[in-house]
């Protein structure tokens, strides 16, 4: 079975941690075990994953070095983060592999994907990223740069567009990989936005889902499940209230009308659940939304929410 993984944040990055590489890396080597147990299994599989605290990260450091160094635009800041997690994820799902005794190699594939410069979304930046700003400073910079800062509490964040996935740009790239035995880790952070100028592409400074530009991903390469892995075991009703109900098998028609009803958080659940949608809807196969912890179990139907046509 050719499965596409979404890695959440947690993957690569818990809560409450500071982000060090040892931190980053024992996660990373707990992520790849559960990817090489599915392997084991025979499946091939291609690895997404997001990119949220690292690119904030980046952006932090070229602020705090801003009188020294010359600031990066954002999409060259996604390619960083691209690079440096790529690798960190290819290198141990490539260990645990040959632990395993399975001679596969993974590898990291620099991806942009493709917007629409018509997109409705590109004049309403509404996603938070990068450091926190004090008012006065929040307005300097938005003077100085046209950047839209939005406020969180008292603080203010620089807030980006999020225009639709349309086309991955690699995507013949990740096939031919695929069907010659890799493991591919691309579509980092959702890919690095770019829009095409006649036959020429450009960066854009926007954020994409990353759940969305897999579920686009996983159809293009004829994936037979979307498995989209977060920090809980399923998708909730009623979630943190007494009434909170895990779903376990669900047909996509009753999980569209949990969504239309405002069941799933902005920034959270809500968009590994539009994404699930779509791609059944799109390819009749199922998706799969669990922990991390339950990625292999979940194959067998158990600890997930399997959603279905």
């Amino acid at each position: 079975m050719k499965i596409l993984i979404a890695l959440g944040g947690n993957a690569i990055l818990k809560q409450n941690e500071r982000g060090t590489f040892r931190e980053q890396q024992a996660n990373v080597i707990r992520t790849a075990r559960q990817i090489a147990r599915i392997i084991k299994q025979g499946h091939e599989a291609v690895i997404t994953h997001g990119n949220g605290p690292q690119i904030g990260d980046i952006l932090l450091r070229y602020e705090m070095a801003r009188k020294q160094l010359p600031v990066m635009p954002v999409h060259i800041c996604g390619g960083e983060s691209q690079g440096m997690m790529g690798y960190m994820i290819a290198q141990e799902i490539t260990n645990e592999l040959h632990r395993a005794g399975i001679k596969k190699e993974a590898v990291c594939l620099l991806t942009r994907t493709i917007v629409s410069s018509r997109d409705p979304n590109l004049r309403n930046p509404s996603k938070p990223i990068g450091p926190f700003y004090g008012k006065a400073q929040a307005e300097k910079l938005a003077r100085e740069y046209g950047w839209k800062l939005i406020s969180e509490g008292n603080e203010y964040r620089r807030a980006l567009p999020s225009p639709l996935p349309l086309r991955i740009v690699e995507l013949e790239a990740i096939r031919n990989l695929a069907s010659s035995g890799y493991v591919v880790v691309c579509a980092g952070g959702g890919g690095i936005p770019v829009i095409g100028k006649g036959a020429m592409l450009k960066g854009l400074d926007a954020v994409i889902d990353k759940d969305l530009a897999s579920s686009l991903l996983a159809r293009d390469l004829d994936a037979d499940l979307l498995m989209i892995l977060t920090d809980v075991s399923h998708v909730f009703i009623n979630f943190r209230k007494k009434s909170q109900k895990e779903l376990h098998r669900i047909k996509v028609q009753e999980l569209e009308r949990y969504l239309a009803n405002g069941e799933f958080e902005e920034g959270t659940m809500k968009p590994k659940v539009e994404a699930a949608i779509s791609f059944v809807k799109q390819t009749g196969k199922s998706a799969v939304i669990t922990s991390l912890e339950n990625a292999e179990t979940a194959l067998s139907g158990k600890a997930c929410t399997i959603i279905t046509k």
